[in-house]
């Protein structure tokens, strides 16, 4: 995590010592309402610092046994599981872990997802058929692609996918897969957003992104302002990857009950109505529905086999894209 550790700004913080610190790698805008109704649910006052999933992990490593967090709240399972391999990260209630099922939380039972999405192909519809599509990693780097796939090298979700390839299919794959996608010459965008952007407005043919921006970008401007459609590529390929967010109670909390009460909430039906409503992403408990996005089952997205807590080895993915030039 050393490469991640830069300054963070504590928003939100209130300085209060008797307050719940959650040390949140989801953005403000994604979770900032579902916070304040954790506060508000369970009547335990709350203080989140928002920054990236990789800068709050190497925040709490670095601050060991003296920080102040009793809550790590990341975007990715590949965070959680640095910290929880490093004993920042201590056992959940059997009731909190069974509230999801067994292949979203660690097997050492130190964290637990709150919500999962898809990788998916953004593409231009009036620009490509969804059968020109690729629906296999090694699709995407064949020369007809070149110069005509985005991505956002700096993303966590991006990042994420990258380990994913060099846990389902090996290193030495994996860095050779990196070096035909660069040679492809990608276009980088900043973030998810502007890849949909960027495939809607005809800047680009196809993006790499997460499912739930084309939903939130919809329920924005309507399904008839929105040009670009999804394709997912299923085939148990890691270019169908499902990843999750999730939370755990850091080690040493000295409010953990309180903070087992935090993650317990976030796996509640309103929490869960909240991920499935307004961010449009999977709900990690499998009796809550959404009521407003029309989403494939996730039974249906045929992603990869992964133990998604082996998306821990990040430091040796951004090395990998460093030397392919793709960081």
């Amino acid at each position: 995590m050393a490469l991640l550790t830069v300054p963070v700004v504590a928003c939100g913080d209130t300085g209060d010592s008797d307050a719940l610190v959650i040390y949140s790698g989801r953005n403000k805008e994604l979770v900032g309402g579902v916070l304040d109704q954790l506060e508000q649910a369970t009547g335990v006052k709350v203080e989140v610092r928002y920054g990236s999933s990789g800068e709050m992990a190497a925040q709490l490593l670095e601050e060991g046994d003296g920080t102040r967090a009793d809550v790590f709240f990341s975007q990715d399972a590949g965070a959680l599981g640095a910290v929880a391999e490093q004993g920042r990260l201590a056992e959940l209630p059997t009731d909190v872990l069974n509230l999801v099922p067994e292949e979203y939380r660690a097997d050492d039972g130190k964290w637990v997802a709150t919500s999962a999405r898809a990788r998916v192909v953004a593409y231009d519809p009036r620009v490509v058929t969804e059968a020109e599509l690729p629906t296999t990693l090694d699709d995407v780097v064949d020369p007809k692609w070149k110069g005509r796939i985005a991505y956002a090298p700096t993303n966590g979700s991006w990042q994420a996918f990258v380990t994913s390839v060099r846990v389902i299919k090996g290193e030495e794959y994996a860095a050779d897969w990196l070096r035909r996608f660069a040679a492809n010459e990608p276009k980088r965008y900043d973030n998810n957003i502007a890849i949909l952007n960027a495939v809607n407005d005809g800047q680009v043919p196809a993006g790499l992104i997460n499912h739930y921006y084309w939903y939130a970008k919809v329920a924005e401007n309507g399904a008839d302002a929105v040009k670009v459609k999804l394709h997912y590529a299923g085939g148990g390929d890691p270019l169908s990857l499902v990843n999750v967010a999730g939370a755990g109670v850091v080690a040493g909390s000295d409010r953990s009950e309180a903070a087992v009460k935090a993650v317990r909430f976030l796996l509640s039906e309103q929490a869960q109505r909240h991920f499935a409503d307004e961010t449009a992403e999977y709900p990690a408990n499998p009796t809550v529905k959404s009521g407003k996005h029309q989403l494939p089952a996730l039974s249906e997205l045929n992603g990869p086999d992964i133990d998604l807590s082996k998306l821990s080895s990040l430091q040796q993915t951004l090395t990998m894209l460093q030397e392919a030039g793709l960081s």
